[in-house]
């Protein structure tokens, strides 16, 4: 038996919906942005990521295929995986999902994304989240630090940036600089995942800290010696951060 997949149309975004193999209804659902640094990227480039935690968790994952900067500049991509986690939560019963029990999450600038979600969701009270996965997220758009020997470096992301905002300015804005927020508090728990050999990885766990400074229960992890991208990879670290993801994903659905 392999995962079951579904494809479904969102105002025009495309979702992709993962069930794991053996049926089950009333599924806890975690609703995953990719990366590619706001530019590239896809739903078919992480099939066998969201497919794998779909049968390890025992939940479905709603694969968000967002619009891509720098045709679509922010917030493009923050209302897209703001209205495709609204979907899912309306949607829930009919599709045979838990509205009660859900979560978002990402990788790199797909994290970014699941935190400016969470910050809509919060401000807007709905949809109800139990946590933030967030792999590697850049958090703000003016941080400077680089790891020398590092294959992804300062300069790429600097790049990304300037692609993702047609207006510098609008990087001061937490939907997109999440570290710039002044009030975090109310936000759902968050597992917060880094690479040592990482330029992302200060203000990563940066953003941890001040989660847990205005009192949401965080957990950072650390994986030293791996570079931005480990977490889809066969490497042992890879498996572990993944291992460590159902895990959490596991506890906050009370499976």
């Amino acid at each position: 038996m392999t995962t079951r997949r579904a494809d479904f149309d969102v105002d025009g975004i495309p979702l992709r919906l993962y069930r794991p193999a053996a049926p089950q209804e009333n599924l806890p659902t975690l609703v995953f942005m990719h990366g590619g640094g706001w530019v590239s990227g896809s739903i078919e480039e992480t099939d066998t990521l969201c497919a794998e935690l779909a049968e390890r968790i025992r939940c479905a994952v709603a694969s968000v295929g967002y619009r891509l900067a720098p045709a679509h500049p922010f917030p493009a991509a923050v209302d897209d995986c703001f209205g495709a986690a609204a979907w899912v939560e309306e949607h829930a019963v009919e599709l045979g999902l838990d509205a009660r029990r859900l979560a978002v999450g990402g990788t790199s600038a797909g994290a970014n994304l699941a935190t400016a979600v969470a910050r809509l969701a919060r401000a807007r009270g709905a949809p109800q989240l139990v946590l933030q996965l967030l792999v590697y997220p850049p958090t703000d758009h003016a941080a400077d630090a680089d790891v020398p020997g590092a294959a992804f470096r300062r300069g790429d992301i600097a790049r990304y940036w300037a692609q993702y905002l047609a207006d510098p300015d609008e990087g001061d804005d937490p939907l997109a600089s999440p570290l710039r927020a002044h009030d975090l508090a109310g936000l759902p728990p968050a597992l917060v995942i880094t690479a040592g050999l990482d330029p992302l990885a200060d203000e990563a766990e940066e953003f941890g800290r001040r989660l847990g400074d205005a009192g949401v229960p965080v957990e950072v992890r650390r994986f030293a010696g791996a570079e931005h991208g480990f977490f889809s990879s066969a490497t042992p670290q890879g498996l572990e951060a993944r291992g460590a993801a159902a895990a959490a994903l596991r506890i906050a659905f009370g499976t």
